[in-house]
């Protein structure tokens, strides 16, 4: 062990600059490089990328790869260069083209993952000046984006590549629209303007020149040369890192240490560390040994050192795939289909080969194809070397087969395979890639050579217990038999009743999993089947053709996009940019990490950080809270409890810390106020906290209907007379929709920087919101002050969706409360675990009805109930319940409709506004019976939709008149440029010839309100100053949230004051600049915002019209100048009174909203039906924007929010326990969408009309597409009716939300899921429920 006084010097480079800490690491130097973002703390979302690069003394070559700096330990980067956005371009000197491309492609909108993406796109072109398609696509699949879609950022990296990706005619490289932007059809609104395709000018673009790039320091590549390399030795404040460059040192360090963990990627040993609180004295890092890092070839199978990260693995495999027989390669060609999508490039990059072996997790993807290949492990230590099978009885643990102490993985040996040897890897995960898989397995079987009689059988899987697990009996028990279904049928019972899965598993889905086991076994069954055959055709029958689509997974393929829009009038001024797809305001700062973020903040003097203390109980009474051990921790300063709240700690329903009880598990019960983020973490957790459980607990909806635990009282709507039309018509059908949550996962988690004044009880906060004024409303009563002395600063946030409406405001007076009573400011940042357990999302819906239908689909009559989980505090839930009645109808008339709706209380956490606002899960429901009426007419979903369509100006079940031709005209053009009967009929031709995949497709219409019901909440003001250099300064009470809302500003002062966007500067929304802001919510912020800027510019303009009149000709900062000399105010408030709208529930009528966005939406779906797995092919999106302010922000806009939908509707899955427990806190557990998931081809259309009573005839586009992905739900839906009735079920099912590969797989009714063992619901208590 070193002596305590010893450390070596820690030399690594940061753009181009040395940085060297001081003898101990925790006098380390902060470089304040903000860039890159922290978002999950896990390696799950890419926010945080960089490129690391090194010097090879082997190849003599530098390697620059990404990794994510969240779980690179800093001593490990010694002797490595990073670079991170800032070190690849900036806004000051030159903005490199990979960030130039990003924000002028609109690949960015909050900003928040931008940093991230230019990072992955940056090092992939380091290594590949000119990328392939593909290239890009697995470049990306690491990086996590909420907003945009990806469709954006795909593009602007495909930019780089050399083949075209944008929908090429003929090899013309034209697009295949751009004739028509030069007709002009006669009879419709849309021939009055040309239809334009392109959001960006390439020609705009700067060209990628690799040789500009900085070079390697070659101080680096001298220390790498070094031929007097030693132990290194590198102490911390509790831990000694040892990093050896001899094999003989680190067996030596492994000998003396035994139960220090070896790091190389810290990919497991991190992320243990964070969440589970594991702590280690002494790490040993073996990267300099040359010996972990070795690759042979030659001989009977490769060889690959433990120290190979899984990219090199990867790279290892293609090159002896490319060199050797197709006979040889089995298992390496298995390994190289699971290492496309384990994780994302940065991890591949950083785990290695040894650590995912000796870790032996459950979910590895690796060791149960390297088990089945029969790989075996090449061990050492001081006493010599030996090497052992990787099986069985080494991935479940069994002691014979441990590795000792003062052991270590040298390299891994994995065997070729023979002509008459298969193996194969399989998996399914909720998602396509970067995904820990639910199930996997690796299967190999060998024969008796010119036979198909089993020589030898391995079955390994991964997910169903707590290592990976053998079916050694059942493949014992199989040898010698033939390959043929009767073995299928033994090999399947054999393994139900070897693999035994307890219902109340970790992890639940224990039937689908089951079934997977199945599943699984029977897709490696036809494969070899089919290798069989193409062996011997004669000696072996090939399989079905139907079977054939069993064989594949679905292709990973780089999503491409079709765009149109109105082009802007020809006669319109140069400088007025209204109608052009003008880039984010802020794209460029985004893209270079410029863009200031509250935690980009630089410290405030005598800072503290804030960590929460959250109740582990749903419903209970505090018995005592014990704070002794955490405020004898260093650097804690105070614990903060309820007793410290000088005003209401109760407000408006709502609840700052619990007092004498808790309510939901992940209530705040007191904080921690430290130093440092890392101490107030750790004393948070030394808070002990004694309860005593309360009963009832109220976790699903069922429950609190069974209790009548209610939020707040039934709204309710009614139209003709229901009771009396069900007594007339065909048919009546009843049923239920369950649709889950959703959670926000705004890349920027809430973030909160409270600073107290000294002077007259002064609070400024600066925070990421979307209502400052409620944030200072809940901040002033806290504190017990007036408003006028709490001052809110919003600049941006990334990313929003409605989560940063309400829950700013709570935590904000948590933070002030915090801030006073230390004194100090107080920085507070939640940990995603804890924005998701404390902040809740999408409420839970259940939705019943009862319709009743002619036999031609006309539906008479509706009678629908709905009930939100609105959780432990009223929060926004009744002004949900509101909207979700309103809404109910969608784009149907029924004459006979009653709809009413009530939010639950339940011990949860409460949830909130989320994009949509209740619409999406409502509507869910809707088009699920008009589903169901046109399975019992045996219709199309789609003629019923037509034939219930509103057809011509009528009024709505609330009495509100309308008209529907913009609805009309979305349905028939997504009908006919989606060419979705031609597509239909294609489909089901597919279907007809594939057994095991199915095609479904479906287009849902839309009439989606915009705004309040509530006039007051639509009022907005704007305040403009001009200065005498004609500079204008624009403030309004909208909050930048990554929509665009800024850039829209710009443009409307832009038009109405008559001088370019450069002339404006829009810095900051403030509760100091403008007063009593209404929330950014509603799809309505530029609606209301632009009306207060055009009024207060119009003011400014008639002031200054006397002087232009008197000189027409002269400049703008002429006029300026001349206005201030005779004493003309150059500054004016602008104000919007709002929209009077209203809606009187006694009388269940009003004019609730102002106007209404329609749109359409065309999915087209594969699904398989024995993993459960879905591949969206296409998305035709049509909508009615009426004249588009910014044609690039809308159509982002529309695009994101699909995707977000998309999410909400399959990839998105909360997972409650019975108590009431999150088990879903991070991206390991909750899988928003990838790259991957989008649709392979995304077509959106906005559609020209009016809206004379919004500015410019615009309208509100950023929440309603998020419904339209439900398209992709009822797709999915129609396929697995497709499936059903194939096998004889009854095709009318019940439709629900999310539609994960669990319900698609357990849907399809097949063989293997009536084997399974079922269970009794009242004999075991499950790990998850749904809570809806």
């Amino acid at each position: 062990m070193p002596s305590p006084s010893s450390s070596d010097e820690l030399i690594f480079f940061v753009n181009g600059k040395k940085v060297t800490p001081g003898p101990f690491l925790d006098s380390f130097p902060p470089v304040r490089l903000t860039g890159t973002k922290f978002a999950c703390g896990e390696g799950g979302c890419g926010a945080c990328t960089v490129m690391v690069s090194r010097y090879s003394t082997t190849n003599q070559e530098i390697r620059h790869y990404p990794a994510t700096a969240c779980l690179v330990p800093l001593c490990s980067l010694h002797g490595a260069a990073i670079t991170t956005v800032e070190g690849v371009g900036s806004i000051r000197t030159r903005v490199h083209p990979v960030q130039e491309r990003l924000a002028k492609c609109h690949g960015t909108q909050c900003g928040f993952c931008s940093p991230g993406m230019v990072m992955s796109i940056y090092t992939l072109l380091r290594n590949h000046p000119d990328p392939t398609p593909e290239q890009v696509t697995e470049a990306l699949g690491g990086n996590l984006c909420r907003c945009t879609g990806y469709r954006p950022i795909v593009e602007s990296a495909t930019t780089f590549c050399a083949e075209p990706t944008v929908c090429p005619v003929k090899g013309s490289g034209k697009c295949c629209l751009e004739e028509e932007e030069e007709e002009e059809e006669t009879g419709s609104v849309r021939a009055r303007r040309k239809v334009c395709t392109k959001l960006y000018d390439k020609d705009e673009f700067q060209p990628l020149d690799p040789s500009q790039e900085p070079i390697f320091p070659p101080e680096l590549i001298r220390m790498a040369e070094d031929p007097d390399k030693r132990r290194l030795t590198f102490r911390g404040e509790r831990t000694t890192w040892l990093a050896p460059v001899t094999l003989m040192d680190l067996l030596e360090l492994r000998a003396d240490f035994p139960q220090a963990p070896l790091v190389m990627g810290n990919t497991t040993v991190g992320p243990d560390m964070k969440f589970k609180g594991d702590f280690h004295p002494v790490f040993i890092s073996p990267l300099g040994v040359p010996e972990l890092c070795l690759l042979n070839s030659e001989g009977d199978g490769v060889t690959v050192g433990a120290g190979h990260s899984l990219a090199q693995l990867s790279d290892a495999l293609k090159s002896i795939v490319s060199k050797q027989p197709a006979e040889k390669t089995e298992t390496c060609r298995a390994l190289l289909k699971h290492l496309r999508t384990l994780a994302g490039p940065p991890i591949r990059n950083m785990a290695t080969l040894g650590g995912h072996v000796a870790t032996r997790a459950t979910i590895s993807d690796l060791n149960p194809i390297l088990a089945a290949g029969k790989a075996t492990l090449q061990l050492i230590s001081k006493d010599g070397e030996r090497q052992i099978p990787l099986d069985g009885a080494f991935l479940e643990g069994s002691p014979e087969a441990n590795l000792k102490p003062g052991e270590i993985v040298l390299s891994v040996s994995i065997p070729y395979s023979t002509q008459w040897q298969f193996v194969s890897g399989l998996r399914q995960a909720q998602r396509q890639e970067n995904a820990m898989a639910i199930v996997n397995a690796g299967m190999s079987v060998r024969f008796e050579d010119g036979t198909s009689t089993i020589r030898d059988l391995q079955m390994f899987y991964g997910g169903v217990g707590p290592t990976v697990v053998s079916a050694s009996r059942t493949c014992a028990q199989l040898v010698g038999r033939q390959w043929d279904d009767q073995m299928l049928s033994e090999a399947c019972r054999g393994v139900l009743d070897e693999i035994h899965l307890p219902p109340g598993a970790k992890g639940g889905q224990v039937e689908f999993r089951r079934t997977l086991l199945l599943s699984l076994l029977f897709k490696f069954y036809l494969r070899v089947r089919r290798g069989l055959s193409r062996l011997d055709p004669q000696k072996f029958p090939d399989i079905p053709e139907q079977y054939t689509s069993a064989l594949e997974d679905f292709p990973i393929v780089t999503p491409r996009g079709l765009q149109m829009f109105q082009c802007v009038d020809p006669r319109q001024p140069l400088q007025d940019s209204v109608g052009y797809p003008v880039m984010h305001q802020a794209g460029l700062k985004h893209a270079t990490g410029e863009a200031v973020f509250v935690d980009d903040m630089p410290p405030v003097g005598q800072e503290l950080f804030l960590a929460v203390v959250t109740s582990t109980r749903a419903h209970a009474k505090i018995i005592s809270i014990d704070t002794a051990e955490a405020l004898a921790l260093p650097g804690v300063v105070s614990v903060i409890t309820a007793e410290d709240v000088p005003g209401e700690n109760h407000h408006n329903g709502e609840i700052l810390y619990a007092q004498g009880e808790v309510i939901c598990v992940g209530q705040i019960v007191c904080t921690v106020a430290a130093d440092t983020h890392a101490h107030a973490r750790e004393a948070a957790r030394k808070v002990k906290i004694e309860y005593e459980d309360i009963e009832p607990r109220i976790i699903t909806i069922e429950q609190a209907l069974e209790h009548s635990s209610f939020l707040s009282p039934e709204r309710k709507i009614e139209q003709g007379d229901v009771e009396r039309a069900f007594r007339h018509v065909d048919q009546i059908i009843e049923g239920e929709v369950h649709v889950e949550g959703q959670e926000h996962f705004y890349m920027e988690t809430q973030t909160i920087l409270a600073v107290p004044r000294e002077e007259d009880k002064e609070m400024v906060l600066h925070l990421g919101t979307q209502y400052p004024t409620h944030v200072q409303e809940f901040v002033a009563a806290a504190l017990n002050i007036p408003r006028s002395r709490v001052a809110c600063h919003m600049r941006r946030a990334g990313g929003a969706f409605g989560g940063k409406v309400t829950k700013p405001a709570l935590l904000g007076a948590v933070a002030a409360v915090a801030a006073n009573k230390t004194g100090r400011p107080i920085r507070f940042v939640l940990e995603r675990g804890d924005d998701m357990l404390i902040t809740a999302g999408r409420h839970p819906l259940l939705g019943r009805y009862k319709v009743g239908f002619m036999k031609n689909g006309l539906i008479k009559a509706a009678d629908v109930e709905f009930y939100v989980n609105g959780g432990c505090t009223p929060d926004e839930s009744q002004l949900v319940v509101e909207y979700v009645v309103l809404k109910s109808e969608n784009a149907y008339y029924i004459p006979n409709f009653r709809c009413r709706g009530r939010a639950c209380r339940t011990n949860l956490p409460s949830n909130t506004a989320f994009r949509g606002f209740g619409f999406p899960q409502a509507t869910v429901v809707v088009e699920a019976y008009v589903t169901a009426v046109a399975s019992h007419c045996d219709l199309l979903p789609e003629e019923v939709r037509e034939i219930n369509m509103y057809k011509r100006t009528s009024q709505t079940a609330y009495k509100q008149t309308f008209h529907p031709e913009p609805l009309r005209r979305c349905w028939k053009e997504c009908l006919e440029q989606s060419s979705f009967h031609a597509r239909k009929q294609a489909a089901e031709d597919f279907n007809r010839q594939s057994r095991w995949k199915k095609r479904g497709l479906a287009v849902i219409p839309m009439k989606y309100t915009i705004g309040v019901p509530i006039a007051y909440y639509q009022q907005a003001a704007a305040l403009v100053h001009i200065y005498l250099d004609g500079s204008v300064l624009l403030t309004h009470g909208g909050c930048e949230l990554g929509q665009g809302l800024h850039t829209k500003m710009l443009q409307v002062a832009s038009r109405e004051l008559g001088v370019p966007t450069s002339y404006i500067h829009l810095s900051e929304t403030s509760t100091v600049t403008v007063p009593n802001a209404v929330f950014t919510a509603g799809s309505m912020g530029t609606d209301i915002n632009g009306k207060a800027v055009q009024n207060a510019c119009q003011i400014l303009m008639a002031r200054l019209q006397p002087i232009i009149r008197r000189n027409p000709h002269g400049k703008w900062e002429e006029w300026v100048k001349k206005a201030f000399e005779e004493s003309i105010s150059l500054s004016a408030t602008g104000y919007f009174r709002g929209y009077q709208t209203n809606m009187d529930w006694d009388k269940e009528q009003g004019d609730a909203f102002p106007y209404y966005v329609y749109g359409a939406a065309c999915a087209e779906v594969d699904i398989d039906c024995l993993s459960g797995a879905h591949k969206l092919l296409r998305a035709d999106i049509f909508m009615d924007a009426a004249f588009s302010i910014n044609p690039a922000v809308d159509i982002g806009q529309i695009e994101g929010a699909f995707v977000q939908g998309m999410g909400l509707y399959t990839t998105e899955e909360l997972k409650y326990s019975p108590e009431g427990v999150l088990h879903s806190q991070g991206t390991n557990d909750y899988k928003i969408p990838t790259v991957t998931e989008i649709p392979e081809d995304l077509h959106v259309t906005l559609l020209h009309s009016r809206n004379p009573v919004a500015i410019y005839s615009s309208k509100g586009l950023g929440e309603a597409g998020v419904f339209l992905g439900s398209s992709v739900l009822f797709a999915i839906s129609d396929a697995v009716a497709t499936a059903r009735r194939e096998r004889g079920l009854k095709e009318n099912f019940a439709v629900r939300s999310p539609a994960t590969p669990e319900w698609i797989r357990m849907a399809c009714v097949d063989q293997f899921t009536d084997m399974i063992p079922r269970d009794d619901p009242s004999t075991f208590t499950p790990w998850s429920i749904c809570v809806s």
